[in-house]
């Protein structure tokens, strides 16, 4: 019987790319890409907070401190995790088995990810200078512009979509895109 240490090493799955990552870079950049997943996790918690307090806080200056530190702290920190996702998980998916558009869940995931990195940048950032202004002018009894009113949105939507994504790497249901049933090819 052979020792460990004499055993041939195994190398990984193919990935579709042609370049794969050795198990070292694969494990590193999966850390990554789950600390990034619950730092946008954990952000959107805290853009959650801030709304809460904002909208249904007692004190006038404590709901203007809230809806000033959303503007200033939640867009480019939730777009930085948000991006740190989206490149970890494309370098894994091009350089494991999975590939990124090999299996639905990746797939899925990807395309959670772009959408939600597009809504930080298209929805929610252009109306941060209101929610600020709104913040400093709160106790004088300034009325909230649209923008503070539908500031419930943005984390109910991300937290769900981030929910599903990390649901789906857990389970990793639907198998591959494009691969029929073969109880369905056979019956033909």
């Amino acid at each position: 019987m052979r020792s460990a240490s004499t055993m041939p090493a195994t190398r990984p799955a193919p990935a579709v790319s042609g370049f794969v990552l050795g198990r070292r870079w694969r494990r590193t950049t999966l850390i990554l890409h789950i600390i990034a997943g619950g730092a946008w996790i954990g952000i959107d918690v805290m853009v959650a907070v801030l709304v809460w307090t904002g909208r249904y806080g007692s004190d006038a200056e404590v709901r203007g401190l809230a809806y000033r530190a959303l503007a200033a702290f939640a867009v480019w920190p939730m777009l930085t995790a948000g991006l740190i996702c989206l490149l970890s998980g494309l370098v894994l998916g091009l350089g494991t088995k999975w590939g990124l558009l090999r299996y639905w869940w990746v797939a899925v995931k990807l395309t959670l990810n772009l959408v939600l990195c597009t809504l930080i940048i298209v929805a929610l950032e252009p109306g941060m200078a209101a929610v600020a202004a709104y913040g400093r002018e709160l106790g004088s009894g300034a009325q909230p512009p649209d923008e503070v009113s539908s500031l419930f949105f943005p984390p109910a939507v991300s937290l769900t979509a981030l929910t599903v994504a990390t649901v789906l790497s857990v389970v990793k249901p639907w198998g591959r895109i494009g691969r029929r049933d073969r109880r369905t090819t056979m019956a033909r």
